[in-house]
């Protein structure tokens, strides 16, 4: 008897050292990267202050928009020397910010998305850190070092003098990297990465570090998301998507008189360079692009700024909404501090961005790279197709009225707008007031 209540006494205090077990035991599924609908959260525009709790506070919002993706802009614990209170800015890659809350926030975020169908990655820098990083003194032989091989060097040639460069020369520093990666989607559950500045990091390292990362995710689909413009990061390195900033350039100079037909001209440049399976990341604004100007100023005022949103998501998708977009909001943002955002400022922007996700997640043509564009100077018009599913949308780029000839197999048809569900007959031609846009089914 003594020998058995010994056994047990063993036994259980062998399970009491047993790792808790994870908080999301929910089900999910990451949506393959030709559905993806993406929402970026800016932590510091939901709160001061516990701001992870902040954005689980609002994830039904956020979900109703129809979005599937969340991506969490970094943090984790901000340097201090040399520092500029950037996100960008990282002193420990393995914690969160209390400013942004805990782990176990994090977690129950992840719970969250996940319990509602969307999934969660995070912002990744793995081209630089804070300068108060640990490594700076444990190892300095990780990083850049100037011509005299004597002092770090912040990266080139950027003006990022808040962070120091890594070198990934150092086996060390790739190891170190992918663990601390793996410790998030290991230990946390997060559904992959948002990949800074990923083309200043080399793609053979991407190529190990996401080889791992998909190994110990298991049967778990994860997404990962380069910041950059090379596609030696799709065809090395593994990732599933990158920037679309060649279209977004373009978009822009389209706004400001340039004829549509140059962003058609991008626009195929950028998916006949594409490697079969991948996409583009389309967006009107983003983190970097809101510090500068809301969308409503770039793109003239609220109906260029959706206007241009339609004129973005829809001819490849690969969508984006950068959180504060679908309510107007209209001054800059500068993500190195909070900056308020009154999330029931316009509820109609709201309604018409849950209106138009909701088109793109209920019709595969809509999502497709599948396309035919139509050149105008001042109509961006083009059909997708899927199946036996065809679609025509058209945008006037132009804050005045535009007419535009209707292609030949549309003309003289009748058509459903698919935004207010009704019946058209189409002549030879439409004019569309001032940014009007239009999404036609036949």
């Amino acid at each position: 008897m003594k020998k058995l209540l010994l056994s047990l006494s063993l036994v259980a205090a062998i399970l009491g050292c047993q790792p808790a077990p994870k908080t999301d035991t929910v089900t999910f599924t990451m949506p393959t990267v030709s559905d993806v609908a993406m929402y970026q959260v800016n932590p510091r525009v939901f709160a001061s202050q516990n701001s992870l709790q902040a954005v689980a506070a609002r994830i039904d919002s956020i979900r109703d928009l129809g979005v599937n993706v969340m991506w969490v802009m970094p943090i984790y614990p901000i340097g201090i020397e040399k520092g500029k209170n950037s996100p960008y800015c990282i002193r420990d890659y393995k914690a969160i910010a209390p400013e942004f809350g805990t782990v176990d926030d994090l977690k129950l975020l992840v719970k969250a998305c996940h319990e509602r169908g969307m999934g969660l990655i995070l912002d990744w820098v793995a081209n630089h850190t804070a300068w108060d990083h640990p490594w700076v003194k444990d190892h300095p032989d990780w990083y850049t070092h100037d011509a005299t091989a004597d002092t770090i060097i912040h990266p080139r040639p950027f003006d990022w003098y808040d962070v120091a460069d890594l070198n990934y020369d150092s086996e060390g520093l790739r190891q170190a990297m992918i663990d601390a990666m793996t410790f998030w989607v290991t230990e946390v559950g997060v559904d992959g990465f948002r990949c800074d500045v990923a083309d200043e990091v080399p793609a053979d390292f991407w190529h190990e570090a996401i080889q791992k990362l998909r190994a110990a995710a298991g049967e778990r689909r994860l997404l990962m998301l380069a910041e950059g413009r090379n596609l030696t990061n799709f065809t090395v390195g593994g990732f599933d998507m990158n920037y679309a900033w060649e279209f977004k350039d373009e978009l822009i100079k389209v706004w400001k008189g340039a004829p549509v037909t140059d962003v058609i001209a991008v626009e195929k440049a950028e998916y006949d360079s594409l490697p079969a399976g991948k996409k583009k990341l389309r967006f009107t604004t983003n983190h970097d692009l809101a510090t500068e100007e809301a969308p409503c100023v770039r793109f003239t005022n609220d109906r260029g700024a959706m206007a241009a949103y339609v004129a973005s998501i829809f001819p490849r998708g690969g969508a984006l909404v950068y959180g504060s977009q679908e309510v107007g909001y209209p001054e800059p943002i500068n993500f190195f501090h909070y900056v308020p955002v009154d999330w029931k400022a316009k509820p109609d922007i709201w309604q018409e961005y849950k209106a138009l996700i909701g088109l793109y997640n209920v019709h595969p043509a809509l999502r497709s790279i599948d396309q035919t564009p139509y050149p105008d100077k001042d109509v961006y018009m083009f059909e997708k197709r899927a199946g036996k599913e065809e679609i025509l949308v058209l945008v006037n780029v132009r804050n005045a009225q535009s007419q535009v000839q209707l292609p030949q197999e549309w003309a003289d048809e009748d058509a459903t707008n698919l935004m207010t569900n009704e019946e058209m007959e189409l002549g030879q031609t439409l004019t569309l007031q001032p940014y009007e846009y239009l999404i036609l089914k036949d």
